[in-house]
């Protein structure tokens, strides 16, 4: 059991989309990303995901509205809802998502992460 410092693990790493496990409980991942640009438009079949804002604004669109998330404010996606980050400077977040999750969700492209790394 350790306490974590997001800024210092923030600071590990400067790669955008593509997130870094820094804790795991019941299931669940704990991640950190740097976000800067746009995504891909994606959906997770059979996971929620959490975005938390830590640093910086961050746009998710969905089909039907756009949610636009600034510090300290998050929005749970739920399993199987089509969702595009946007982040139009750099942003730094914090995920929940289940162990199971892969980043790109239904979609296998460049961007796709099998795992993610631990810091």
């Amino acid at each position: 059991m350790n306490k974590v410092n997001l800024k210092d693990k923030f600071s590990c790493f400067s790669e955008h989309w593509q997130p870094r496990i820094v804790g795991e409980l019941n299931g669940q991942h704990v991640k950190l990303a740097k976000l800067k640009g746009e995504f891909i438009w994606h959906q997770h079949e059979a996971e929620d995901e959490m975005f938390m804002v830590i640093k910086g604004q961050l746009t998710i669109k969905l089909r039907d509205r756009d949610i636009s998330l600034a510090a300290g404010e998050f929005f749970i996606i739920p399993r199987g809802v089509e969702h595009l980050p946007v982040a139009k400077e750099e942003v730094q977040v914090m995920l929940f998502e289940p162990k199971s999750v892969i980043n790109t969700g239904n979609v296998q492209n460049e961007r796709t992460l099998e795992t993610s790394e631990f810091l």
